[in-house]
């Protein structure tokens, strides 16, 4: 027979297809240990670039809010927190304006008084500047007891940056009308002084 022939070269050829499907067999289980070792990677990959995407977003979002804060501080310091060249003609204006939405009459004259602001530390006892001007204004208006009470109302709810010190009423010549004396205190930043405090 055929087979008896050619034994060494079936032998042979035996040999090589059982080596080759050792072959294929141990390549196939090394090859699946190192694509679930790449799949395990990829997922550790993601899951790293995922809490990476989480990280920014929230510094992102840090960043936005710490924008938010310094644009309001600012608009604190420009607007309400200015400096006394910059914010006094507002702060007149704004009693005017004031007076006459309340439908009192105009103040004729104003009166002024300037001071520096001290802080007190409760620890050392000292007095520390902290770079503010406080200014004093003082106005007399004639108004009913209804428009009286409207423009204190109105002081109260203003924007600019009001503290009413004091309120004396007295009755006019009128019996309707009254005799409104307000002083008003206010405080300006005073760079000069703060980058001073600074320095030392």
């Amino acid at each position: 027979m055929i087979w008896r022939e050619r034994r060494v070269l079936l032998i042979l050829l035996g040999l090589i297809l059982a080596g080759n499907v050792v072959f294929f067999l141990t390549y196939r289980v090394q090859y699946k240990s190192r694509l679930d070792a790449m799949d395990d990677r990829l997922a550790q990959v993601q899951g790293e670039l995922d809490s990476a995407k989480r990280a920014r977003a929230s510094a992102e979002q840090s960043v936005q809010a710490y924008k938010k804060v310094e644009q309001e501080v600012e608009e604190v310091l420009d607007q309400h927190w200015s400096t006394q060249p910059k914010r006094f003609t507002r702060l007149v204006a704004e009693v005017k304006r004031l007076a006459a939405a309340s439908n009192a009459s105009q103040p004729k004259t104003y009166a002024f008084q300037q001071g520096d602001t001290k802080g007190d530390t409760a620890s050392t006892g000292s007095n520390k500047d902290i770079g503010a001007k406080e200014v004093g204004i003082g106005f007399t208006v004639d108004a009913t007891y209804d428009q009286a009470r409207r423009m204190i109302n109105l002081l109260e709810l203003s924007q600019q940056f009001i503290i009413i010190d004091q309120i004396a009423l007295a009755s006019g010549g009128d019996q309707d009308r009254l005799t409104l004396n307000l002083h008003l205190k206010t405080l300006f930043r005073d760079d000069t002084a703060a980058d001073a405090a600074n320095r030392l």
